[in-house]
């Protein structure tokens, strides 16, 4: 149970918890992930994209019916510990926070590669700073800019679609799908494209801040999930459509480039503006979910219980948004994280494999039990056939939780 007086405030109402889900998977992701998925997939992207979807929407509905039952902080870290035990809980939450505050030093970076390449170290921790000021002042403001964030990205994103599909240079020929990649090539493209959807779960782990969560997160999730894909297929048929399946898996900004060969050379500066303005969206909400998963470790102990600690006014896990700030502003300014995809898509895999198997104990009807079976055989296959190095590195950590949960417990017997 959450302390009297240490409670979050509920002030998030549907078209807030949507656009928040919104500005955490329509963010970097689209800009980053089509390349080297399309490397991996080749002809293959589409459906790479469509297996990603699927494991995505059974994600979600398995997110959505436990955020119903338990609609705290702390997303499937709550879940684990309520449905399957403390150690699974704590798995899913130190996957989550490993993983993701090495996607919010990716995003900052990612904000410093597009506004100041040669400074980019400098700009990634200002917007780490300047983020975290602005959810230390509370989950309205940081529902408010991130409305601000969304409309930006998404007309950027109509620019590319209009843009593409309307010049000659576009061919629907290049669209045929097939498995040049072969089936490993596409699933771990599915692996990495997954990256892009993994925000949803930030409705969830704001369980705490959401009005009448039962109903709202049980509509917010879907509706964020479905919009997303709507405007990740077109970009993804639009861009392919100019590039085709080798010229995209070549590009180094795929966006930027697709308009270019499209004939507007123009629109590559706008284009480069909205991928800093995704990343920066993609970063406000990960320092977001990543605080309240510290929140609810916290509480139980996982974490320093100092970090439990609730602003008075503001009504905010302040001491858990500036331990998180300041750890992203540390490995922002020290490391290259660009490359964090591959590891930061293991990790999401493992906490909604987590979450699935949560799902499963929900209901013992055979038809209740489709969706998670399929979730969770879906999140064990994409995270495994990621890239070798994000695969070691993954279970690498996974193993320092279990040992870390390990000792814990035993200082704790003692």
């Amino acid at each position: 149970m959450t302390p009297a007086g240490s409670g979050l405030r509920r002030t998030l109402g549907l078209g807030d918890a949507v656009v928040v889900g919104l500005g955490s998977m329509i963010g970097a992701g689209i800009f980053a992930a089509l390349a080297p998925a399309a490397r991996a997939a080749g002809s293959g992207l589409l459906l790479a994209l469509a297996v990603a979807a699927v494991v995505a929407y059974c994600n979600a509905m398995s997110s959505a019916r436990l955020a119903v039952r338990y609609p705290a902080s702390g997303g499937t870290y709550v879940y684990g510990r309520e449905r399957l035990g403390e150690f699974w809980g704590f798995l899913a939450g130190w996957a989550f926070i490993v993983g993701k505050t090495a996607s919010c030093a990716a995003m900052a970076l990612t904000v410093g590669v597009y506004v100041w390449p040669e400074q980019s170290h400098v700009v990634a921790v200002a917007a780490v700073v300047a983020l975290t000021a602005v959810n230390y002042g509370g989950i309205q403001k940081s529902a408010w800019l991130t409305r601000v964030i969304v409309a930006v990205v998404l007309a950027v994103l109509a620019s590319v679609v209009v843009v593409c599909l309307g010049s000659g240079r576009a061919d629907a020929g290049r669209l045929d799908v097939g498995l040049s990649g072969g089936t490993g090539g596409v699933l771990q493209a599915a692996g990495l494209l997954f990256f892009a959807f993994a925000g949803y779960a930030r409705i969830a782990t704001l369980g705490e801040e959401v009005r009448d969560p039962r109903r709202t997160i049980a509509r917010a999730i879907p509706l964020a999930l479905g919009l997303t894909l709507a405007v990740y297929g077109c970009v993804a048929v639009a861009v392919l459509s100019v590039l085709g399946p080798v010229g995209l898996g070549q590009a180094t900004a795929p966006l930027a480039d697709a308009v270019r060969a499209a004939g507007l050379p123009g629109l590559a500066p706008v284009v480069r503006v909205g991928a800093a303005v995704a990343a920066l969206g993609s970063l406000l909400a990960l320092i977001l979910g990543v605080s309240r998963t510290t929140l609810a470790m916290a509480r139980d102990g996982h974490l320093p219980r100092a970090l439990a600690a609730v602003h008075p006014r503001f009504r905010v896990p302040h001491r858990a948004e500036l331990a998180v700030g300041a750890v992203v502003a540390v490995v922002a300014a020290t490391v290259d994280v660009r490359g964090a995809i591959g590891f930061s898509s293991f990790g999401v895999l493992a906490y909604y494999a987590v979450a699935n198997a949560s799902a499963w104990t929900l209901d013992s009807s055979r038809m209740s039990r489709v969706v998670p079976a399929l979730g969770l055989t879906g999140c064990a296959v994409l995270a495994f056939s990621l890239p070798a190095v994000s695969v070691v590195v993954g279970v690498g950590v996974l193993a320092v939780g279990v040992v870390t949960y390990g000792v814990r417990g035993q200082q704790v017997s003692r």
